[in-house]
């Protein structure tokens, strides 16, 4: 019996209407991206771990997919951010909400002990940031 491919997570992929908005909120949460990548139809950035996330303008999609269109409504990706103990959860959150990005959820202590909070990016994707409550 020959066995199974196991397939493995490598990357999340997120299509974005501007690339540089996108990579900057990205780069304020942390992601090594590139300084250069700002104007690049496809931008990748390697996670501790070997895990990456890839960036595609709508432009780059489109061209290998023609029938894409963006989605609309609810339902899309979400990325969680951890961050180091709670009160950095609140204080990325004031500082992404003061750099202009909307908050959706301020943060606060969830019952699954964790404080938490959500803010979208550029394209409104929700992000969570996150941090054991102890």
């Amino acid at each position: 019996m020959t066995a199974q491919p196991t397939p493995r997570l490598d990357a999340i992929g997120l299509v974005v209407s501007d690339m540089a908005a996108s990579l900057a909120f990205y780069r304020r949460l942390g992601l090594d991206i590139p300084a250069d990548a700002d104007s690049a139809p496809h931008v990748e950035a390697a996670l501790p771990g070997g895990l990456r996330v890839l960036w595609d303008t709508e432009e780059t999609v489109r061209s290998f997919d023609p029938h894409w269109t963006r989605p609309s409504g609810g339902g899309r990706l979400g990325l969680a951010f951890l961050c180091g103990s709670p009160g950095e959860v609140d204080t990325v959150y004031a500082d992404l909400v003061a750099a202009g990005y909307r908050g959706h959820l301020k943060p606060w202590d969830a019952f699954w002990g964790q404080r938490y909070a959500v803010v979208l990016d550029p394209d409104g994707c929700e992000v969570s940031l996150f941090a054991d409550s102890a």
